[in-house]
């Protein structure tokens, strides 16, 4: 009664189609190891470092880029820095007494700015064989050479004029004057209409040696005007006051000019034909008459063939420094006009 066996290769045979068969797994290992590759003994051996010339030489190389990256990587070289300190109690700006120009100190641009303005304000500025050689060109007049004697000795010297809108070396040398009298005198620079109907007349100071510079000694610049305004008298000024402030300014009825020094104008217009908007000499140069001979030098040769006298009114300043209202005073007797530019 027994049941009948199932063959057994039958059922290995679903075993190797199930899981393979060891036969199949043998012919698999066997496959794979005939792909792959061979090693042979001296390959499977580490490698040992060559003692040839060739591995010195790669040594050396790497050596050197190892130097060269630390040369590259090295920090580069700053600016030596300056320490600053604040200092509360004292004041940056200063204030030449020789020249007048306040500058701030310890500035390198200020400090050679005012170095060079204090050389030309005490001691002018030359006037030499490159400005000579332009002489026909910017049309320079020679006026008159001129020697007297002062306090300090004999003065010798040409007075010379020319238009104050020329070009060249002596134009480059004008500006630079003009710039110095500016900043002397405060004053805003004069602008082309000006200059175009004004002359420039120069006090050149003979050399102290043959064949040296001469000096410019002394500037005025000349300017045709139409109109200026008669100086009130002390007595005018004083009638002219309110009777219940007497020490008040008189603006309602004058011009005030320069009320620290008195100085008032009646506001009437009047022709005049001749205008003096800058007058400037070297301190080291003052004293000595040179304004006024320059100023006479102007009256006699700013109009062609007409001799202008400021003592009947016919030459008027600008708003004038103490300095120059006394000179004003003096030279035209009182008789000289104040305009405005």
């Amino acid at each position: 009664m027994a049941g009948r066996k199932r063959p057994l290769q039958a059922h290995s045979s679903s075993e190797d189609n199930i899981l393979g068969s060891p036969s199949a797994k043998r012919s698999r290992t066997s496959t794979s190891l005939k792909d792959t590759p061979s090693i042979s003994a001296s390959d499977a051996l580490p490698k040992t470092p060559s003692t040839q010339k060739t591995s010195l030489f790669s040594r050396k190389s790497s050596s050197s880029l190892t130097k060269s990256r630390t040369k590259k990587a090295a920090p580069t070289s700053q600016k030596t820095l300056t320490q600053l300190h604040f200092v509360l109690d004292t004041t940056v700006m200063r204030t030449c007494g020789l020249c007048g120009l306040s500058y701030t100190k310890a500035a390198p641009e200020d400090e050679t700015l005012h170095r060079a303005h204090c050389a030309r304000v005490r001691k002018g500025m030359e006037w030499g064989k490159e400005e000579e050689r332009e002489r026909e060109k910017a049309g320079v007049v020679e006026v008159e050479n001129v020697a007297w004697k002062t306090s300090r000795g004999k003065t010798s010297g040409r007075i010379i004029y020319f238009k104050a809108d020329v070009g060249g070396k002596i134009g480059s040398k004008l500006a630079t004057l003009l710039d110095t009298i500016s900043l002397a005198l405060s004053s805003p620079p004069l602008t082309k209409e000006i200059l175009a109907a004004s002359k420039v007349y120069l006090f050149l100071q003979a050399p102290a040696v043959p064949g040296g510079r001469e000096k410019i000694a002394g500037c005025v610049i000349a300017q045709r005007i139409e109109t200026a305004m008669d100086i009130a008298t002390p007595e005018e000024v004083a009638a002219s006051s309110p009777e219940s402030s007497p020490n008040s300014p008189p603006t309602a009825t004058m011009v005030a000019v320069d009320t620290s020094t008195g100085l008032f104008c009646h506001p009437t217009p009047l022709p005049t034909p001749m205008g003096i908007p800058r007058l400037f000499v070297p301190s080291s140069h003052r004293r000595m008459g040179i304004a006024s001979r320059l100023l006479d030098a102007a009256c006699r040769t700013f109009i062609y063939n007409c001799h202008l006298d400021p003592r009947k009114g016919e030459v008027a300043f600008t708003q004038p420094t103490g300095d120059g209202a006394a000179l004003m005073r003096r030279w035209g007797g009182g008789k000289v006009r104040i305009y405005e530019e």
